[in-house]
């Protein structure tokens, strides 16, 4: 069964830093796709990074880029998001979300594997 675990998350000043934890059991994700993804209240849950570890591309949204950073530490099986220079409007749960390679890598649709989701809240 394979399970995915967030952590990390919590409150921060704008301008302020996390680092997001996503741990892996039941399957390693070593060649395959993992993705942030981030709803906030009332809001779909939007496409934040990914990266497909099969070729090593790496995907972030216009809002993150430059500011938030994907990687993974293979022995630990654990993909981390870290979050830099955050902004009131970065507030939301963020959820890690894996697949296999393909097509559609900003959809949420397209990920059959999702963690519980932790929550991010960036105070002005």
């Amino acid at each position: 069964q394979v399970q995915l675990v967030e952590s990390g998350g919590g409150l921060v000043q704008a301008g302020g830093s996390l680092r997001l934890s996503c741990a892996a059991s039941g399957r390693t994700f070593s060649r395959d796709v993992m993705g942030w993804f981030r709803q906030a209240p009332g809001e779909e849950r939007v496409f934040v990074s990914a990266r497909d570890w099969s070729d090593g591309s790496t995907y972030y949204a216009d809002s993150v880029k430059g500011r938030f950073t994907i990687s993974r530490d293979n022995a630990k099986n654990t993909v981390y998001l870290q979050m830099n220079s955050l902004k009131p409007e970065d507030t939301a749960v963020y959820y890690c979300a894996g697949r296999s390679p393909g097509a559609g890598i900003t959809s949420a649709r397209r990920y059959p594997f999702w963690g519980q989701g932790t929550q991010v809240t960036v105070s002005s």
